[in-house]
């Protein structure tokens, strides 16, 4: 088949897949058949393109980065693929003539349950940005079976229920068993010498095979295919017949189970211990069979393992893969025969991490019982790397213990992740400016002293490949038509659209694209949710992980005050607004699923009141991806971003927003300090407390919530309605806790951790601000144009590029099609 198909050709290449998958004719194929038939074509198309992108890696020897990450959450692979591949015209001719739309095609397919939030997001970025600007790049991740879970939202509840997007096989995906390999867990540690030297023999332990298989990260219109590769588990022997005949039936399965239970699920619950062993399982499966193959692929062609890190970088997305700072030291002794300073050396030039959080809580520790036991050579290791770094300590610091307890790897009865990443890489990064600042002032301090010239900053990014070109069509067109289509490669040319934003026939078509896209976003919630929402009305949107520091609550609590404002006054002239939500929250985080009850039962009560004239109404969308997301990114009007100052590293859904033309309302956190500089402080609704008076704060234990309950009965009054049964008159201490979290009356925990008390009137004079703004009609429209003219700082490729500079160091590949 050719490497690009003409129309009549594809239609061919679609009919012949329906019948040899399935013993039909296309006029009985159901378009969940077209799916899979058309993916198949596309995969056609790729896979020479696939193989040779590898064989130029191997000419050219390149240098390869491999993106380790516990997440990538990649969004459906279809739509993106024929666009990467410049197909989309033939393809939807193609179907079209077949009697199918395109767009109802891509809705038969399940986006990959393979990630979660924004860390998982951004690696999925990384990915289509390395393969569109021609780098040499692996992710390796883990095939999750069912993900963290699927959403469903019932009575107003999160309930999670597997998400099975494997049922009917993954069209895009190859098995690659050549590449199988052998991780081992558990057992003892036995020295064995053979005159010269030790040598370190795990034994007694218990294995399975990580098994991988590799989609296609197709690049735009370059012709580069690089690879995500996800690992499955295996069992070693699959099934033990003996044990089976002698009734032992639990026993006769033993190695399956272990193989299933690895891959099953995206971050099990960890608040029990068994949680905890099954995550830490996780991470050293794919990080073992990921270094474990990188080494082998490095020696098929070269010779000296001590050059290694001249061809590889490992790029740890976060504390998770840290643990291949101590796989790579194993292999490198135990396996090459290294000695300790040869293969430190290495793998200090080998590892780079990114930070991404500056939560205390989030950075991992390991309880060393539990770490010992289930990986005891690598605990060996994580000692010896941990006895050398406290002696530097003790050498530039001497008699400071205080300096050992705060940097040690291993303290207190535990291994402490993020300390041995920092440790064992060339590199720590930071993904904003501001989160940077402070890693290096705050949370890594001693570290930043101590090692400054490791330290940099890497603002985050997001593709407008999948988030203008895919998720807003009508959007990209329109900014093709007026500035050409160079943005979509280089999205710093998206400035040129800034002298468009005074004119004002250009203003109207901007917003009614918006418009467009708010009566499409209206169709979906009617559909899924049953809810007429007016799409005249503002699209005001907080869409992100669940947890407390991203302030959903200040969110609702604020949407209750305004509620309780046209209680009281049902003739207030507002324009009218619906607040759309989308959030999964952790399994086992209770403050946060408990939030999301909220939510639903406030709309519950706020959507069927007819006092109010259809002015408020509150959405929450189930099971937010990145399929809906694209939706709901081109629809918006208004982007929460409303984190306690300090605590979100950088957000990227903030960019989203932004690019799609959606004006900020936010603190000055994470990437918004820098959306800031780049579109100016007067075209987002800045609001709070900043950084530096949070941290303050804490620094003194916080500050007393009961002075404004006391003093502002406003708010005293949307707090006494958590408790009142207002929002669940059958179980009025349904909402106790989150009350008793904000104003801390039945503790000694602090009260507020996340200042909403303290910011909420500041962000309800925010919100005025928005309702005054958007009745000037033109003055909203040259600022959401202004917003989407100023995004081209957050491409990925912009922040690849600045990773490619400053620390992989990789050199372009050029792919000809013969």
């Amino acid at each position: 088949m050719s490497q690009t198909m003409n129309k009549d050709e594809l239609k061919k290449v679609i009919a012949l897949n329906v019948k040899s998958l399935y013993r039909k004719t296309i006029d009985e194929a159901t378009p969940a058949m077209i799916y899979q038939a058309v993916a198949l074509a596309v995969k056609d198309m790729i896979i020479d393109r696939w193989i040779a992108t590898h064989k130029e890696y191997e000419k050219q020897d390149a240098k390869v980065v491999y993106y380790m990450s516990m997440e990538f959450l990649t969004g459906r692979f279809l739509g993106n693929n024929i666009i990467s591949l410049c197909e989309q015209k033939e393809i939807e001719e193609a179907l079209s003539e077949l009697g199918f739309d395109l767009n109802s095609i891509e809705d038969q397919e399940r986006d990959p349950a393979l990630g979660n939030g924004g860390l998982g997001r951004l690696a999925a970025c990384f990915l289509d940005s390395l393969a569109s600007l021609g780098y040499p790049a692996y992710g390796c991740g883990i095939r999750y079976r069912y993900g963290m879970f699927k959403q469903q939202i019932r009575d107003g509840y999160q309930i999670e229920v597997p998400d099975e997007w494997l049922k009917d096989g993954y069209p895009f995906e190859i098995r690659r068993a050549e590449y199988a390999t052998e991780v081992k867990f558990g057992g003892y540690v036995e020295t064995e010498w053979d005159g010269k030297r030790n040598h370190f023999v795990q034994k007694g332990y218990q294995s399975v095979m990580a098994v991988p298989y590799d989609i296609p990260i197709v690049g735009y219109g370059n012709n580069v295919v690089n690879s995500l590769r996800i690992w499955d588990a295996q069992p070693v022997n699959t099934f033990n017949l003996s044990e089976f005949d002698k009734g032992d039936y639990q026993k006769a399965v033993e190695q399956e189970n272990l193989a299933k239970t690895i891959v099953e699920v995206l971050y099990p619950n960890d608040n029990h211990y068994s949680g905890k062993e099954l995550r830490l399982k996780q991470q050293y499966f794919f990080i073992s069979a990921s270094v474990q193959r990188a080494i082998k692929k490095y020696k098929e062609k070269h010779d000296d393992i001590h050059k290694f890190y001249e061809k590889a970088s490992f790029q740890l997305n976060d504390t998770h893969p840290t643990v291949a700072v101590a796989e790579l030291m194993r292999i490198l002794l135990d396996e090459e025969n290294l000695e300790w300073d040869e293969a430190w050396e290495i793998t200090t030039k080998t590892c780079a991490y990114t930070n991404h959080t500056i939560m205390a809580e989030a950075l991992e520790k390991w309880p060393i019982e539990l770490f010992s036991r289930l990986l005891p050579r690598v605990y060996q290791i994580v000692e010896e790397i941990n006895r050398r770094f406290v002696a530097q300590i003790q050498q530039r610091y001497p008699g400071d213990n205080e300096k050992i307890r705060r940097m040690a790897i291993i303290y207190d009865g535990q291994v402490r992740m993020a300390y041995l990443a920092i440790v064992g890489s060339f590199s720590v990064n930071g993904v904003a400016k501001l989160h940077t600042e402070i890693l290096e002032k705050q949370e890594l301090r001693d570290f930043y002293e101590m090692m400054p010239e490791k330290f940099n900053n890497k603002t985050n990014g997001i593709t407008q490949r999948r988030f203008l070109l895919h998720g807003n069509p009508l959007l990209a067109d329109w900014v093709t038509d007026k500035i050409g289509n160079e943005w979509i490669t280089d999205l710093s040319n998206i400035k040129k659209l800034s002298v468009y934003v005074d004119d004002e026939k250009c203003q109207q078509e901007f917003m009614n694209i918006k418009y467009q896209n708010k009566i499409r976003l209206a169709k979906y919630i009617k559909e899924h949710n049953g809810i007429d929402v007016d799409p005249r009305s503002i699209f005001d949107v907080q869409v992100k992980r669940l947890h407390e520091y991203k302030r959903q609550l200040m969110n609702i609590l604020h949407v209750m005050y305004l509620y309780n404002q046209l209680k009281d006054n049902p003739n207030m002239d507002i324009v009218p607004r619906t607040f759309i939500f989308g959030a999964k929250a952790a399994a086992g985080y209770k403050r946060a699923k408990l939030t999301i009850k909220l939510i639903n039962n406030v709309a519950d009560v706020i959507n069927n009141d007819k006092s109010i004239g259809g002015k408020l109404k509150v959405v929450f969308i189930e099971d937010y991806r990145v399929s809906n997301a694209e939706l709901i990114f081109s629809a918006a009007d208004v982007s929460e971003q409303i984190s306690t100052a300090s605590k979100e590293a950088s957000g990227t859904g903030n960019m989203k927003f932004m690019l799609n033309g959606a004006l900020t309302i936010g603190t000055m956190d994470g990437a918004n300090v820098e959306m800031a500089e780049e579109v100016g402080k007067e075209n987002m609704f800045i609001f709070g407390a900043s950084a530096d008076e949070i941290i303050n704060l804490e620094n003194k234990g916080g500050y007393n919530p009961m002075d404004i309950f006391n003093n502002d009965q406003d708010i005293r009054r949307v707090l006494m309605q958590l408790i009142n049964g207002y929002y669940s008159p059958q179980d009025p201490e349904l909402f106790r806790d989150i009350y008793n979290s904000l104003l801390n009356t039945q503790s000694s925990d602090r009260a507020d951790t996340y200042f909403i008390l303290k910011d909420f009137r500041s962000y309800a004079e925010a919100h005025k601000k928005i309702d005054q703004a958007y009745r000037d009609e033109k003055w909203w429209a040259r600022t959401a144009m202004l917003n989407t003219a100023s995004a081209g700082k957050f491409s990925s490729d912009r922040t690849i590029e600045e990773y490619v500079r400053d620390i992989w160091h990789l050199k372009k590949i050029k792919v000809e099609l013969k």
